[in-house]
C-alpha cells in the first residue's frame, strides 16, 4: 500500500491519486490537519507521499502533528522506504535528513522552468524526460540539500528544486499533482481578498494550465511511473 499524507484538505493527491487508481495501486491518504493517526507500523509500506501545506516544517507548536511526522520520516528513512515529498514533504524530507529549510531567495508562485543537473539528468526519477522542465509553484520556503543528499533540479529563483537521499527518498521543490482545481482553491484559501490583483493573477494561472496541461500532465505521469519504478511496486489488481 502507498501512504500518502496530508496536511490540509485543499492541497490533496489530485493527478497522482487519479494516476494510482488507473494504475490500481492500493493507497490510503490520512490528513494530519483533520487529526487522522500516522501509523504505527510502516513495514506494510511500499512508499510514502508527503504532499504540501501552508505551515512551516518548524512551526511544531502551532501545527503539534509535525514533531510526530519528523520523527515518522526518519524511521522511514531508516527502514528506505520509498519516499516522495512534495513541497512542503520535500521540506520535511529535508530537516528529517539533517537539511535545513530557509526563504526562498524568491517566492515562486505560477508556473516556472526548472533545470535538471548532471545528476537529475542520470537519476531513474527524471528518466524520459526534458532537461528543461515547466512546472507549478506555490510556496515561500526552500529546502537546503542534506549532507548525504544530491542536488536534482535547479531554477533560477530558487535554487533547489529536487533532490534525493539515500537511495530512495526524493524531495520537489514544485508541484507535478495540481489541477485547475487547486489554482481555484488555493488562490481563495491563501491570497487575502482583495489583494489588488488576486483575479487576474489567479486567470493568468488558470490560461497558463490550460495551455500546459497536455505536457504537464505527460509530465507527471512520467514522475509517477519512475516512483513506482524506483519502489518496485507491480501494477497488482486494486484492493484498497
Amino acid at each position: 500500500m502507498v501512504l500518502i499524507i496530508k496536511h490540509i484538505d485543499i492541497e490533496g493527491p489530485g493527478t497522482l491519486g487519479d494516476f494510482l487508481l488507473k494504475k490500481k495501486i492500493p493507497f490510503k491518504i490520512i490528513d494530519l490537519g483533520a487529526a487522522d493517526a500516522l501509523p504505527s507500523d510502516i513495514f506494510h509500506l511500499k512508499a510514502v507521499v508527503v504532499l504540501g501545506g501552508p505551515m512551516n516544517v518548524y512551526e511544531e507548536e502551532k501545527y503539534p502533528f509535525l514533531k510526530a511526522e519528523d520523527q515518522f520520516i526518519k524511521k522511514v528513512l531508516k527502514a528506505e522506504i520509498p519516499y516522495l515529498g512534495i513541497c512542503l514533504g520535500s521540506q520535511l524530507l529535508s530537516k528529517a535528513a539533517g537539511g535545513k529549510v530557509v526563504k526562498s531567495p524568491k517566492k515562486e508562485v505560477g508556473w516556472f522552468q526548472i533545470q535538471l543537473t548532471a545528476d537529475g539528468k542520470i537519476d531513474p526519477f527524471f528518466k524520459g524526460l526534458n532537461s528543461n522542465i515547466e512546472v507549478f509553484h506555490w510556496h515561500e520556503d526552500m529546502f537546503m540539500i542534506p549532507h548525504n543528499g544530491k542536488l536534482l533540479a535547479t531554477a533560477q529563483g530558487c535554487p533547489n528544486q529536487a533532490f534525493k537521499v539515500g537511495k530512495n527518498a526524493y524531495g520537489l521543490q514544485f508541484h507535478c499533482e495540481i489541477t485547475d482545481v487547486s489554482i481555484k482553491e488555493w488562490t481563495y484559501e491563501y491570497v487575502k481578498r482583495g489583494v489588488p490583483g488576486r483575479d487576474e493573477e489567479q486567470k493568468r494561472m488558470l490560461d497558463s494550465y490550460a495551455r500546459l496541461k497536455p505536457s504537464f500532465d505527460q509530465t507527471a505521469a512520467v514522475i509517477y511511473d519512475n516512483f513506482l519504478e524506483i519502489a518496485q511496486i507491480e501494477k497488482t489488481a486494486f484492493n484498497r
